[in-house]
């Protein structure tokens, strides 16, 4: 059994990934309740007790919420690297030293058979970084929260398997939308969040032979709709001959509902 998971949350309210190979599992970023990231596992019929550990992107809050209680009431292993340590150890309360491990930037760990790369993105948090997991060769890759995605980031995620990609925001419904205009300039900053149209242009530059999934992440919830995200990516796509519904498929995310658990090993 190669690569398993589901996106269990997506968007500006929270995010979660569980990632899995039937013998070692993963979860990145815990941005909900624990209560509501309990309920999330039992939707995919997988268990927090089994985990692994938990990875940090980043410390905002709509990715570490439910990050301490999780840790503290599982015992669970968190890793994330230092800047990031440091800066969301007063958000989460107390978790004991044991618990607590470095993983840098351009790190690369194994789990079980599962080997994890990181690689540092563009957005405004102390040391903001996403990864790609490995497992009997096949790819997937998170990469959200970034404002711009450059060619190294590029050259690490090309070919995945499964991308799970920040679609963030349409930039019409953000210019006209009702977010004060410091916040409208965040988002658009290179130290922001993707819109529809980088994403699209974005994964048209690294689709390859291998990919078989798309799915559209961390929508706004305010200056975005899954069906405005989807459409332009398919567009996109088509206009620069990529197998849209042929080669690939695109699918939608959400916040409070988990995705399917995909198995990339019957692709």
């Amino acid at each position: 059994m190669s690569l398993q998971f589901s996106v269990l949350a997506s968007g500006s309210t929270g995010n979660a990934l569980f990632v899995g190979n039937g013998k070692e599992s993963l979860l990145v970023d815990a941005g909900l309740s624990g209560k509501k990231m309990e309920q999330l596992f039992k939707e995919v019929d997988q268990s927090i007790e089994n985990l692994s550990g938990i990875l940090v992107t980043h410390e905002h809050s709509d990715h570490i919420k439910g990050l301490g209680v999780l840790a503290r009431k599982y015992k669970l292993p968190l890793y994330a690297n230092e800047k990031t340590w440091k800066a969301m150890e007063p958000l989460i309360g107390t978790v004991p030293t044991e618990q607590k491990f470095s993983f840098e930037i351009g790190d690369v760990k194994s789990f079980g058979g599962i080997e994890v790369e990181s690689f540092g993105v563009s957005h405004d948090a102390a040391e903001p970084m996403f990864y790609t997991f490995h497992s009997e060769g096949k790819k997937l890759t998170l990469l959200t929260d970034t404002g711009y995605v450059s060619d190294r980031m590029k050259g690490i995620v090309r070919n995945s398997d499964a991308f799970i990609f920040e679609s963030n925001h349409d930039v019409e419904m953000l210019r006209m939308g009702h977010y004060p205009w410091n916040i409208k300039r965040r988002i658009l900053s290179d130290l922001g969040h993707v819109s529809n149209e980088d994403a699209a242009i974005a994964l048209s530059e690294v689709i390859g032979d291998h990919t078989k999934y798309i799915y559209l992440a961390h929508l706004s919830q305010d200056n975005n709709m899954k069906e405005l995200a989807r459409m332009t990516a398919e567009q996109t796509l088509k206009e620069k001959d990529h197998g849209v519904g042929v080669q690939f498929n695109i699918h939608d995310t959400d916040p409070k509902k988990p995705t399917p658990l995909i198995d990339l090993s019957h692709t």
